[in-house]
């Protein structure tokens, strides 16, 4: 993914603010809060994709960029990698912007694999 602001229909797959709660004692969000953010935008996106019930199986090369701060809006962005048969792996980033209007600032990214699955968790062949 590009290292300027997505420009997407819709906008970002996900978006939220950073809260108090979701800090360290030195007011920057933890990484974790940063992964579940991003893993919940591609999952959903995943499901649009293929229509069906998706599981997390594998998550590679995450970036942490820079850090996200209290207050910061948070965009996450998220862009089809590669389909296979019951498998789809969606590039996802994390741009984040200071409440005061400042620019948006990318930081965080990494590559999340999906695999649809049936009613009983096994994998489901995705049409193409």
């Amino acid at each position: 993914m590009a290292d300027e602001f997505p420009q997407t229909p819709g906008g970002a797959h996900l978006r939220t603010v950073a809260m108090p709660r979701d800090a360290n004692a030195s007011g920057d969000i933890f990484g974790g809060w940063t992964l579940s953010q991003m893993d919940l935008a591609g999952a959903t996106f995943a499901v649009s994709h293929s229509g069906l019930r998706v599981v997390t199986v594998r998550i590679d090369g995450v970036e942490f960029l820079e850090p996200v701060r209290v207050g910061d809006d948070v965009s996450v962005f998220c862009e089809l990698e590669e389909q296979g048969q019951t498998s789809v792996k969606v590039r996802v980033a994390v741009w984040a912007r200071n409440r005061s209007g400042a620019e948006p600032h990318k930081v965080t990214n990494g590559l999340f694999t999906y695999v649809a699955v049936d009613d009983n968790g096994k994998p489901h062949q995705i049409e193409h």
